[in-house]
């Protein structure tokens, strides 16, 4: 178990390190507004059983969005398994399998970001409406 939250911490460090590297707004709370969202969406249905949405989308300046681009899904990827830690931690159920879209938003100043969700059963990245 060591060895895992060992591995966990570095994924942390390496997902801070790589949003950092881009833009010099702290990492830190772009996952905790990913969090937070979830946490606030969260729907209890039974003692046992939180449903939280699945299909996250993280509206990014176009300039912060052009840079992280060039990273492929890399990104994205690390936040998705963020919030899913979290999730676990949680003992939430997602909606549907779980997917973090990072999208540019024209309107947004450099540094800034939106984060949305909502539950949809069969997901992926590329997938969201309106993708294209």
């Amino acid at each position: 178990m060591g060895t895992l939250s060992r591995w966990e911490r570095a994924l942390e460090r390496w997902e801070k390190g790589l949003v950092a590297k881009v833009r010099h707004t702290e990492p830190v709370e772009l996952l905790d507004a990913l969090r937070r969202e979830c946490d606030d969406h969260a729907v209890v249905c039974s003692e046992n059983r939180v449903v939280v949405p699945n299909a996250y989308e993280v509206e990014l300046a176009a300039d912060v969005y052009e840079e992280l681009a060039h990273h492929g899904g890399e990104v994205g990827q690390a936040l998705t398994d963020s919030l899913a830690r979290h999730g676990e931690e949680r003992g939430y159920e997602w909606a549907g399998p779980l997917a973090v879209r990072l999208v540019p938003a024209a309107r947004l100043p450099g540094g800034l970001y939106e984060v949305s969700s909502r539950p949809m059963p069969h997901v992926r990245a590329d997938a969201f409406p309106g993708a294209g």
